[in-house]
């Protein structure tokens, strides 16, 4: 009886040390969530408080990327009434929840790999700078789809591909990959299950059944939004302004070649290639948090592949330390890596005088608008929050080419086209001289883009 009691306490150690692990990590990161957290987070926060879809309170939107994401959140939120102390919880059990599948997967190797795999993908500094969005629920969720797939339960794999089609679609093709070890219809017919209702329920009821993330994401890909910067190149874009955090960030990728030879990482490693490779086609701009289910599977397939060989344990703890050294050198104001014009801390004391300055009138993005709208908690509007703006990202993406305009229009078909955009009465610009009616001014300052004046005037 004594042996039992202790093998259960070794076994709790490990989820105990990462939940308190990860609760500290998200306290420290916390100050530096990303725009695009925000954007997630009032979709929960008006899920859970009002029982309404979308980006504002008084609008419906479908840019909320992941569905699962925002459900899950809106539950902790409507349980704690605190979005970000949700997230924090969330992040918590997406950890403990991956690290268990991590045990569950490297059962022929070291007991200490779980704990190798789960400090060397907490430290990451990309995957810090994604705490808040979907990566962590991706990686717990594909965790547990391996799992399912190394013991031939076809059911419980279609279930959590599911699950993972809600976290992101793009996800399916790890789906894919390792469904070749399970073969069942069973399998597909528990992921029907899981995803189909949803799907279904956004075609008919939001007017599609993809996020429109999908649309105003490649749209800003083919009209070459960031100019040269797509996500094939996207990692030389950070690393202008943070060579060792983009370094230690991508670094893992070049672990996936030896894993291939290593069950079941090795059929992860196929869908990181296979995930990378689909993402430089589509040609998206390289927002970080992308590259992020790629580089957590490289991230475990190197840390297998050095505790099965016990070899290069020392250099992947060597990474981790460098990882930690260089965040905790770092400022605590923004992302280890970041796109964002302004810090989160700026953009919150912009909402609160917004929120003072434009009451209940409507006001037009700058381009973000994710810390602004939760923040303001006032109609701040562009095309992610106001589907009145959506008809023309339709249309410029279904230019000149008659497969996307056929798939658009399916996927479009219960879309309200007949919505009109709302009119802003005050705009944010950011522009390099003060206009003369300007009714306030902020100045932003940003790793990747530097000091920009933000204006805001009349409409």
């Amino acid at each position: 009886m004594e042996q039992v009691r202790t093998t259960d306490n070794l076994r709790l150690r490990l989820p105990a040390a990462t939940a308190a692990v990860s609760a500290v990590v998200f306290l420290l990161a916390r100050p530096h969530l990303v725009d695009d957290t925000f954007i997630t987070l009032s979709y929960a926060r008006n899920l859970a408080f009002h029982g309404h879809w979308g980006l504002l309170a008084d609008a419906t939107s479908n840019s909320a990327t992941s569905p699962a994401n925002v459900l899950a959140l809106a539950a902790l939120t409507f349980v704690l009434r605190d979005a970000v102390v949700a997230a924090g919880v969330l992040y918590v059990l997406c950890q403990v929840a991956f690290v268990l599948a991590l045990r569950r997967l490297g059962t022929a190797l070291p007991r200490w790999f779980p704990a190798l795999a789960f400090a060397a993908v907490t430290a990451n500094p990309l995957l810090l700078s994604s705490i808040g969005l979907e990566v962590a629920l991706g990686a717990a969720v594909l965790g547990w789809l391996a799992v399912f797939a190394v013991a031939r339960r076809p059911l419980a794999f279609g279930h959590a591909a599911g699950v993972l089609a809600l976290v992101r679609l793009d996800l399916l093709i790890f789906a894919f990959v390792l469904g070749f070890s399970v073969r069942s219809g069973r399998a597909v017919l528990g992921a029907a299950l899981v995803a189909l209702p949803w799907f279904a329920c956004s075609w008919v009821v939001l007017g599609a059944a993809l996020p429109d993330t999908v649309v105003i994401k490649t749209l800003q890909g083919a009209q070459r939004a960031w100019g040269d910067w797509d996500f094939g190149n996207g990692p030389l874009f950070y690393f202008r302004t943070a060579p060792w955090p983009t370094v230690l960030s991508f670094l893992p990728l070049a672990a996936l070649p030896f894993a291939f030879r290593l069950r079941p990482f090795g059929l992860l490693a196929l869908g990181a290639v296979l995930y990378h490779g689909g993402y430089v086609l589509l040609n998206v701009p390289p927002y970080h948090w992308y590259y992020g289910p790629g580089i957590t599977v490289a991230t475990v397939c190197a840390c297998a592949w050095a505790a099965a060989h016990r070899v290069a344990t020392g250099f992947v703890l060597a990474v981790v330390a460098a990882s930690v050294v260089t965040y905790a050198g770092s400022s605590r104001e923004f992302a280890p890596l970041t796109s964002n014009y302004a810090s989160t801390a700026k953009y919150a004391e912009i909402g609160r005088d917004l929120r003072a300055l434009a009451g209940s009138r409507v006001v037009g993005s700058a381009g973000e608008i994710g810390v602004l709208a939760y923040t303001c908690e006032c109609p701040i509007v562009d095309v992610f929050a106001d589907r009145g703006l959506l008809p023309a990202a339709i249309e410029a993406r279904g230019a000149g080419s008659r497969w996307i305009r056929a798939a658009l229009r399916v996927d479009y078909a219960f879309f309200d086209f007949d919505v009109r955009p709302r009119h802003p009465d005050l705009v944010l610009r950011r522009l390099p001289s003060p206009p003369p009616d300007a009714l306030a001014h902020w100045t932003l300052d940003a790793p990747t883009l530097g000091k920009q004046e933000l204006y805001l005037v009349p409409g």
